[in-house]
C-alpha cells in the first residue's frame, strides 16, 4: 500500500468517527451549577459525552473552563437549533462559548522561511495521517521549499519580504490566506508580523520560539544561550500578539545540556525540540483543546 493510500484509509476511518461527534468549548466566570446545566442541556437534545475535562481558577469568584466532546446521531442537521437553544443557558452563566463539529477539518496556511525542520515535521504527520486538518498552503519569503511542498500536492506561496516591501508583501500575504485558513501556523518564519496582520487573526496565529521563553527573547537565543553557559535548552509554543514573543504560552519543552555543547550543538538540540513542540500546539490547537483567558491558556490534554 501506497503512503497515499496509507493516509487516504487513514482518514476515511477517522472521517467515519467523527461523522457525529462536536466539541465544545466553554469559558465563564465559576458558580455552581454550570456542568449540571450543560451535561442537562446536552442529555435532553439527545447528546452522549464521550469527553469531559473542567478546570476552575478559584471557585471562589474566579473563572471556569470546559470542554466537551460528544456525539449526536444526525449532527449536521441538529447543530444549529441546539446552539440557538443553547444561547439561553450561555447567557445566563454569562458564557464565552463555541461548538465546533470534529468532521469539520481546520484549514492551516505554514509560514516558513529557509529553515525547514518545523515544516517537514507538520508535512510528515499530515501525510501519516496524524494531523486531522488541512494544509491550505504553505506561504514562504524564499523559493527554497517550493518543489519538495509542491510534491506533497500543497500550494507554495512564494512572497519575497524586504524592509522596503514590508506592507506590500503582508497585503498579498492577507490576500492569499483570506477565507481560505483557520489558523495560520509560523513555522520558523522569520519575519515580524504586523499588529494589522494578527488582529485579523487573534489566538489564531502560532509561533514557534527557538527558546524557552520568557528568557532570551528576540533574536540569537543560542547564541545567547550559549553566552550565559545555560544547563537547559528549550523552546516555546505561543500564539502570537503584539508584543514580541509575549503571547500566550501552549507548550514549552526543555533538554539538559552541558558546557560541551558549542552553539551548533545547541541549535541542533534545539531543532528536534521545536519541531516537537510546534507539532503538540498545533494538534492541542486543532483538537479545540485550548482556551485563552488574558495572557494565558488552559490546556486540556
Amino acid at each position: 500500500m501506497t503512503h497515499q493510500h496509507t493516509m487516504v484509509h487513514a482518514l476515511q476511518q477517522a472521517g467515519e468517527q467523527s461523522r457525529n461527534r462536536a466539541r465544545m468549548l466553554i469559558s465563564c466566570p465559576d458558580r455552581a451549577g454550570i456542568v449540571s446545566a450543560v451535561s442537562k442541556f446536552l442529555y435532553e437534545h439527545g447528546a452522549n459525552i464521550v469527553q469531559s475535562d473542567q478546570y476552575t481558577m478559584d471557585p471562589e469568584g474566579g473563572m471556569f473552563f470546559m470542554r466537551i466532546e460528544f456525539d449526536m446521531e444526525q449532527l449536521d442537521g441538529k447543530l444549529s437549533q441546539v446552539e440557538s437553544e443553547f444561547e439561553s443557558i450561555a447567557s445566563e452563566f454569562n458564557m464565552q462559548w463555541r461548538i465546533s463539529r470534529v468532521s469539520k477539518k481546520k484549514r492551516i496556511a505554514i509560514f516558513v522561511s529557509k529553515e525547514d525542520h518545523c515544516l517537514v515535521e507538520l508535512l510528515w504527520q499530515w501525510q501519516a495521517g496524524d494531523l486531522d486538518a488541512e494544509i491550505a498552503m504553505v506561504v514562504s519569503n524564499h523559493p527554497d521549499m517550493k518543489e519538495y511542498v509542491e510534491s506533497f500536492g500543497i500550494p507554495y506561496v512564494h512572497i519575497p519580504v524586504d524592509p522596503n516591501n514590508k506592507p506590500e508583501a503582508e497585503r498579498k500575504q492577507l490576500d492569499a490566506v483570506e477565507g481560505k485558513v483557520d489558523l495560520i501556523v509560523l513555522a520558523r518564519y522569520m519575519q515580524i508580523i504586523s499588529p494589522k496582520f494578527i488582529e485579523k487573526y487573534p489566538n489564531q496565529i502560532i509561533n514557534i520560539h527557538h527558546s524557552f521563553l520568557p528568557a532570551f527573547v528576540g533574536g540569537k537565543p543560542y547564541q545567547q544561550a550559549y553566552n550565559r553557559g545555560v544547563k537547559l535548552i528549550g523552546a516555546t509554543g505561543h500564539y502570537v500578539t503584539e508584543e514580541l514573543d509575549g503571547g500566550p504560552i501552549i507548550e514549552q519543552d526543555v533538554q539538559r545540556v552541558t558546557h560541551r555543547a558549542d552553539v551548533n550543538e545547541l541549535k541542533r538540540i534545539g531543532r528536534t525540540i521545536e519541531r516537537v513542540v510546534l507539532a503538540r500546539a498545533v494538534h492541542w490547537h486543532i483538537e479545540d483543546r485550548i482556551l485563552v483567558y488574558q495572557n494565558k491558556t488552559v490546556v486540556f490534554n
